[in-house]
């Protein structure tokens, strides 16, 4: 099957994965089972499965419930957009860096399948913490704790020494912890320290340090348009989780190549 097929139905399957992200987040909110069938938050009306097709509905439905036609949130389709396009763009990632991997990986044939899963698992993660964070500045334990079990097993399975990713676990979760010492709680919260964890066993050391030292970068961007345009202060909060699961997703596609950036500026 041609590559841009296969992108295609990983990108199809990307939406649907996006769709079940979404339900999975609303219903970790409101404390409810994963089963049953989906329902309009506004009305409680149970959703059609016509009435449910990733980003396709939204656009026949015009963004708004058939049944009380309220607007349904944004979020949906775009969580379900970039899901797509995150996991074809890390399936092509793998794909077209086979001889990377070939080193990087002996058993790369083996693992082709293992190590998409793994990356795209870390991706879903991230787009949890991510939503979650910005709509209601928590991380969730019960999200962060399994999935560092699960990825510690898949970066095992892919040949990371335990050792190394061991301590970029400690090495993630103690930069946190520190600053959460500290501050007695006010800078960062526990969800944080967790977070910093999986990075380190999802990543590895040393990308877990790029990644946290792009999510300060990008988190201190962001802040700072925030403060200028006068929609926060300086004192305000701000969920860190959404500039470290952005800083994730960014190292896990191009980690080793921001490394050899870094040092070909270094030693030019």
């Amino acid at each position: 099957m041609p590559i841009s097929i296969t992108l295609i139905f990983v990108f199809i399957f990307g939406l649907a994965i996006g769709s079940f992200l979404n339900c999975l987040i609303w219903r970790l909110h409101k404390k409810e089972s994963l089963g049953g069938r989906s329902y309009c938050p506004k009305c409680k009306k149970q959703i059609s499965w016509h009435d449910n097709i990733p980003l396709l509905s939204f656009i026949i439905l015009n963004g708004k419930c058939r049944h009380c036609k309220q607007s349904i949130s944004r979020q949906y389709p775009v969580v379900e957009l970039v899901i797509g396009i995150l996991f074809a763009t890390a399936f092509a990632n793998i794909f077209f860096h086979k001889q990377f991997l070939d080193n990087l990986f002996p058993l790369f044939t083996s693992n082709f399948l293992l190590l998409t899963f793994r990356d795209w698992f870390i991706i879903s993660v991230m787009a949890i913490i991510f939503i979650y964070d910005l709509r209601w500045y928590l991380i969730l334990d019960i999200i962060t704790l399994p999935a560092c079990l699960i990825v510690f097993l898949l970066n095992l399975n892919l040949g990371f020494s335990w050792q190394n990713l061991f301590a970029a676990g400690i090495i993630g979760g103690s930069f946190f912890l520190i600053q959460f010492l500290i501050s007695n709680g006010r800078w960062i919260g526990g969800g944080d320290i967790r977070l910093g964890l999986l990075m380190g066993l999802a990543l590895g050391w040393p990308n877990v340090l790029v990644a946290i030292l792009i999510g300060y970068l990008i988190g201190s961007i962001v802040g700072l348009g925030l403060i200028v345009s006068n929609k926060k202060k300086w004192n305000s909060e701000v969920p860190l989780g959404i500039f470290l699961s952005v800083s994730a997703i960014i190292v896990l596609f191009w980690g080793k190549a921001i490394i050899n950036w870094y040092f070909s500026l270094i030693f030019y």
